[in-house]
């Protein structure tokens, strides 16, 4: 049997990388699969390339309330509740030193990071208790236990919600819903070529010459693939990992051992 079978899982961030190598591999295990992002555009194009009827879209910020009630909802109205939660959506902000941090941009990267993953426990949680439990799969990174400079609000913010992870995971434990974080370290994405731009910028190099450098501190000696996370998420949304909740996963090529 596949190991998602009959399963409904909601993934947040549907639309990038990670997000959708994840819905592709759940809709191979059998799952039914809900994306959420704020572009319809992309939605569109990424359910559409996760490759089954199994999977469709809804449009929705994850820092809004009302919202993130809305995409539950659509979920439980559409496939009868939800069994597995990647709460995955995330933005990486600016690279600047603290001085020099916009507070605006520091309080958008905290309400996706933080708001976005805390509303999305708050109301899948009740949802995911009606089907008599669940897997939460919390998207961090490895600067979700380590610093780094220039990036003041996108560590803070993967650091909170390993906190947030274990609180839940005490509190959802008589339910039989397990919670645990993913940190994944550099990944091809998105994501990875702003980071590079902007430190590239402050230190006026090349992107290129960047990522060689960040590759060069990478035991691996490289970059991950959203695939491989995807990997690692399959594991913890399914019941292989039944006795697993609290928990820190890297998936970094190492770099945690340093």
């Amino acid at each position: 049997m596949a190991r998602l079978q009959n399963k409904v899982a909601v993934i947040t961030g549907g639309a990038g990388e990670i997000g959708l190598a994840a819905a592709r591999l759940f809709v191979r295990e059998g799952a039914k699969v809900l994306l959420v992002d704020l572009k319809e555009d992309a939605l569109g194009k990424a359910a559409a390339a996760a490759g089954s009827e199994a999977a469709s879209y809804t449009v929705a910020d994850v820092t809004q309330e009302e919202q993130v009630k809305s995409y539950v909802q659509t979920a439980v109205d559409r496939y009868g509740g939800i069994d597995v939660f990647l709460n995955n959506a995330g933005i990486e902000g600016v690279v600047k030193s603290i001085p020099e941090y916009p507070v605006e941009v520091f309080d958008r990267v905290i309400a996706v990071n933080v708001r976005g993953v805390w509303l999305g426990l708050k109301y899948v949680i009740p949802v995911m208790q009606q089907r008599g439990g669940g897997s939460i799969v919390i998207t961090s990174s490895n600067a979700g236990y380590q610093g780094m400079p220039a990036v003041s609000a996108y560590v803070t913010s993967k650091h909170a919600i390993v906190g947030m992870m274990r609180t839940a995971a005490v509190e959802c434990a008589a339910m039989n819903i397990r919670v645990n974080t993913v940190h994944p370290s550099p990944i091809e994405s998105r994501m990875m070529r702003s980071l590079e731009s902007g430190f590239a910028q402050a230190v006026s190099v090349q992107p290129d010459q960047v990522k060689q450098l960040i590759v060069g501190q990478l035991p691996r000696g490289r970059y991950g693939t959203p695939e491989e996370v995807a990997n690692l998420m399959l594991f913890l949304a399914s019941d292989e990992s039944s006795h697993c909740t609290g928990g820190v996963y890297p998936v970094d090529g190492g770099s945690s051992a340093r």
